[in-house]
């Protein structure tokens, strides 16, 4: 079946989709990037260019590039599924306005149901330790496809940061966080939404128990050949939010997490999300992070608007500390 996915993958072409010019006025363009695995990554992805980056660009300013990847929500082992699903998240993500006058990348990484167990939306521990071909690191694939749109923009004669944004909700918003924290020197700024009943801790240890990934840092050294780089992360603005009725708690399922993981994350930090919230917010807060924690009341397991309006001035505050 999975062989059955990258032949489907390998008929997907480049391809440019403009909307109508007006004279000179810049135009929206979505770029389909087929996969380069010769350059690292293994899967297509979509690069939005609305009319303000482009602006920007022909002015010579530096572009950012928000990043916010996929979540087909289920495991499908028709790539076309997800596929689709990572297009319409690229439109939710211009039409709910925090774009703002950035490139936008959503990857089209699968989730295939014959390997459920590698929660790859989510970038969870088994995306760190599988040797299935076209699913291994796909955090690493993930800076191999930033790195490529910013030499694809650059040949336009864009400057591109190196630094990205990165949002997501739910399964998008641990696959945020856990890359956030695996590479913090390419990250600008986090927003995080009901990340799995669990936002992953930035230490390594927690009322004498050693929190191993993804529940914190422990062996980051082991899984990725690094240790946690803790200076670097706590100085990436992070706005982290979640419904007050939020009860969408991935910890106790096992694509997400093992059930030792399961066991140690309620005896340490509680039985629900929102039990949890708080201590996690502790956990920032001891090592100096630039991270705000919020809580809407009445809101469950979704987006709201007031909550993308949150996002969008959360990203704005950002960008003006860098322009």
């Amino acid at each position: 079946m999975f062989a059955t996915w990258l032949c489907a993958v390998a008929l997907i072409a480049v391809c440019t989709v403009s909307a109508p010019a007006a004279g000179n006025t810049p135009v929206s363009e979505v770029l389909t990037v087929k996969p380069a695995p010769a350059d690292g990554f293994a899967w297509p992805y979509y690069l939005y260019l609305p009319p303000t980056a482009e602006a920007r660009a022909a002015s010579g300013e530096t572009v950012y590039v928000l990043v916010s990847t996929n979540n087909t929500g289920q495991a499908h082992d028709l790539f076309f599924h997800h596929e689709g699903s990572a297009l319409r998240h690229l439109t939710r993500v211009a039409r709910d306005g925090y774009v703002l006058s950035c490139a936008c990348l959503v990857p089209v990484f699968p989730r295939p149901a014959d390997r459920d167990s590698i929660y790859t939306h989510a970038l969870d521990r088994d995306c760190l330790t599988t040797s299935v071909a076209g699913l291994e690191r796909l955090d690493l694939q993930l800076l191999a496809m930033i790195d490529d749109a910013r030499k694809r923009l650059a040949r336009r004669g864009w400057h591109v940061a190196d630094k990205v944004l990165i949002s997501g909700f739910s399964a998008s918003g641990m696959f945020a966080n856990r890359f956030a924290v695996l590479h913090p020197e390419r990250v600008l700024g986090a927003a995080v939404g009901s990340p799995g009943g669990w936002p992953i801790a930035p230490v390594t240890r927690w009322k004498n128990r050693t929190l191993r990934y993804p529940i914190g840092v422990a062996d980051l050294s082991d899984l990725v050949g690094r240790e946690f780089q803790s200076e670097i992360y706590r100085d990436i603005p992070h706005f982290f939010f979640m419904g007050a009725q939020d009860d969408n708690d991935s910890v106790v399922f096992r694509d997400g997490y093992e059930e030792l993981d399961e066991e140690l994350i309620i005896e340490l930090f509680g039985d629900t999300p929102v039990d949890r919230w708080s201590v996690a917010e502790r956990l920032y807060e001891m090592i100096g992070a630039s991270a705000e924690f919020r809580v809407y009341p009445d809101v469950g397991h979704v987006v709201t608007s007031e909550i993308n309006a949150d996002i969008r001035d959360f990203f704005e505050r950002v960008l003006a500390g860098h322009r």
